[in-house]
């Protein structure tokens, strides 16, 4: 009988599962980019939708939704299993696309983004919470940069594509058939290819750890800690949630704000993909970044380069100008993205850790929701460039708020 391989931490020691999950979160990612470029026109001409809130509204649903079962996710899959809560979040994202291609009316589009949301959540907080399980505590910055570059780098491919193929083929059907094909591979892999990988954390307890057996903290306290008491972890928290509150606005704002400026629609589609492309492609090297010179720093100025990058959005009004915004906005976001969650991995134990991240990207994906509604309100009531101005203001703020409460969290750096 053929003993069970030993179990071992690292990156390279994991290299075919962690390479795997990173080519399941680029399908994860890939979902969420069939709207990036092509919604907020489709809600506009097809729709009849002008308020700018009722456009924005598809984020609003899919940011509450997504931040709620992320919290979920992270409890679930300490319970079930990581693997299981990764396949369900694929059954659930089954009807998308076809809700998006054939939808009648707004509300059925508000229902696909509800799956959407759940489906998101499911799956891309259980891709995180495997990596952070394999690698261990050494190279938890370029893990989570590598989940991060491959999830968003696909946002930015699916929002070319589906641009590309509105300009071609019009608004829908066509551009949301790729969909089908994204549950199809995520789905597949996911099933017939992924292994759990809870045991690597019971085995980080007893190498890492020495066996440590303190008392895992009630759900109460985790979230108590994550949200307001542990300096750190909260500060954590009000970034992603910042971080996410600026990125729905771009989302949902910044297609209309280009229009507005005479760009065209397959302009509209490479300006929503800049973006998020430099944001995936920067996150190959910040995630490794921060395990050398530390968290704090990349934040605080991470957001600061987003605000800027909003801002110099907001002032111009060509495709030259609206490119520079982007690069600089998804370098700032390259900075912050996978070093708050290598932050969650710096701070938490290994056995409510799963927990901890659920709690974090709780507050993150309610950034959406907040981003989306804020931005349409001020939009509706004084213009899109004020509403773009506001967003860059409270980017700024929060990342003063974490240079003043934040402290570095790298043990090699404290």
């Amino acid at each position: 009988m053929q003993s069970a391989p030993a179990i071992r931490l690292g990156l390279r020691e994991n290299l075919g599962q962690f390479a795997l999950l990173v080519l399941v979160n680029a399908f994860v990612g890939a979902m969420v980019g069939l709207e990036r470029s092509i919604l907020p026109a489709i809600a506009e001409q097809e729709f009849q939708l002008a308020a700018r809130t009722a456009i924005l509204s598809f984020i609003v649903v899919f940011g509450i939704t997504k931040a709620l079962t992320n919290y979920f996710a992270g409890r679930l899959s300490d319970r079930f299993g990581r693997k299981h809560v990764l396949v369900a979040g694929w059954l659930v994202a089954i009807p998308v696309p076809f809700l998006l291609m054939w939808a009648p009316s707004w509300n059925w589009v508000l229902a696909a983004n509800v799956l959407l949301g759940m489906s998101q959540g499911l799956t891309w907080s259980t891709t995180v919470i495997m990596k952070i399980d394999l690698t261990g505590p050494r190279q938890r910055g370029l893990a989570m940069g590598l989940n991060e570059f491959s999830g968003y780098l696909a946002v930015a491919a699916s929002a070319l594509a589906t641009g590309w193929l509105a300009a071609r083929y019009g608004l829908r059907p066509e551009p949301f058939w790729l969909g089908v094909g994204y549950v199809a591979f995520g789905l597949g892999l996911s099933a017939f290819l992924v292994r759990e990988t809870r045991h690597h954390v019971a085995h980080e307890v007893r190498t890492h750890h020495g066996g440590d057996a303190t008392p895992i903290p009630s759900q109460r306290e985790i979230f108590r800690r994550a949200s307001l008491t542990d300096r750190n972890l909260s500060s954590v928290s009000q970034a992603g949630l910042v971080n996410n509150l600026n990125d729905g606005m771009a989302w949902g704002l910044f297609p209309l704000f280009f229009a507005a400026a005479g760009m065209s629609l397959r302009q509209i589609g490479t300006l929503a993909a800049i973006y998020p492309a430099v944001w995936g492609i920067g996150q190959l090297f910040t995630g490794a970044w921060s395990d050398r010179i530390g968290r704090k720093q990349l934040i605080v100025w991470g957001m600061w380069i987003q605000a800027g990058g909003i801002a110099v959005t907001a002032a111009l009004s060509s495709f030259a100008g609206f490119a520079t915004g982007g690069v600089l906005l998804g370098i700032g976001t390259a900075m912050v993205y996978p070093t708050l969650l290598a932050t969650i991995g710096d701070v938490a134990h290994p056995g409510w850790r799963a927990s901890a991240v659920g709690v974090y990207r709780l507050w993150r994906d309610l950034g959406y929701a907040v981003g989306a509604l804020l931005a349409g309100l001020v939009a509706d009531a004084f213009g899109i460039a004020p509403a773009i101005w506001l967003i860059a203001g409270l980017t700024f703020a929060s990342g003063a708020l974490v240079a003043v409460r934040m402290a570095e969290t790298l043990p090699a750096r404290r």
